[in-house]
């Protein structure tokens, strides 16, 4: 009977759709609308210094479909936002163009920002600081933290934002140009994928020849990793992580190195070390409030 009762609506409502639409034009206003908002100081700040030189399109509006939905998001406070912005144009836009020219930056940089304002958690006990797709899009989460990490000095900026930056970047000059297979033989029956997280792993990773415990996800998580994490820390730290993995661990991480560091200059021109001199010098303008993260005025 059910059964019957539905069809028999169907028919009907079929019958009244091809009867309406044999009678009716349709509007030429859609009734669907797009939110539309009038530019503010920190759009036209924005277009000064990301869409005209460079061709970015840094969003801090949460937008559905930017989003992941299988997270749960939250938008971006608007004053971590404005920070962000400054924060990525001085610690990484302008350094890729003082070490690799403006022309690097703009062809190979991603050209979009998306912001967000929470971690995306998994449920393994992990989050989500950030990432890269299809070598144009760079998504940042946990915005709304940025003003009590940057009080925390420079090691939790570059922690849970600045090497994010990096590390997603050096996937999209992977994407484009390919590390050598070398490099995945290396450590190669040392990646445990989603395991990184778990015990032993994330405790052991240095004595396993890996620089983070991330790095063994994969190999090209390896890389990214490989690549960040010396570009945005000094000296003193890379040889302390050697120390503590011990000699023959040191020399498997060392070798990685040597395979980024050439990968980096015949590929891109890049001189890996200038690259962290570079990141460092601008890093300590940050820290020592050289440079203001709130002024919007053009110039």
């Amino acid at each position: 009977m059910k059964r019957y009762i539905i069809t028999t609506a169907l028919v009907a409502m079929v019958a009244l759709c091809l009867a309406s639409c044999r009678k009716e034009k349709l509007d030429p206003v859609s009734v669907i609308s797009v939110d539309k908002y009038e530019q503010n100081d920190f759009d036209k700040w924005l277009d000064v210094n990301y869409v005209g030189p460079y061709n970015i399109a840094f969003k801090y509006r949460f937008e559905m479909n930017e989003s992941d939905l299988n997270y749960f998001t939250i938008p971006a406070d608007y004053e971590s936002s404005v920070i962000m912005a400054h924060l990525v144009k001085y610690l990484c836009v302008d350094t890729y163009d003082e070490v690799a020219g403006i022309e690097f930056t703009r062809g190979y940089f991603p050209k979009m920002f998306f912001l967000i304002g929470e971690w995306e958690y998994r449920n393994n006990g992990t989050y989500i600081l950030g990432t890269a797709e299809g070598g144009k899009k760079i998504l940042l989460s946990g915005v709304n933290y940025l003003p009590e990490v940057l009080a925390e000095g420079a090691e939790s900026l570059n922690h849970y934002y600045i090497k994010t930056i990096h590390h997603e970047f050096t996937h999209i000059l992977n994407q484009t140009k390919d590390y050598p297979v070398d490099f995945k033989m290396i450590t190669g029956s040392g990646y445990v994928a989603d395991s990184w997280s778990e015990a032993p792993f994330n405790k052991e990773y240095l004595q396993n020849g890996f620089i983070s415990d991330y790095a063994q996800h994969s190999d090209g998580e390896d890389f990214a990793e490989m690549v960040s994490i010396y570009a945005t820390h000094d000296q003193a730290y890379w040889d302390a992580q050697l120390e503590a993995a011990g000699a023959d661990a040191a020399a498997l991480i060392s070798a990685k190195l040597d395979v980024v560091r050439l990968y980096m200059q015949e590929s891109w021109g890049i001189d890996l070390d200038q690259l962290r001199k570079t990141i460092l010098r601008r890093q300590d303008d940050v820290v020592s409030g050289k440079v203001d993260l709130t002024d919007i005025t053009l110039k």
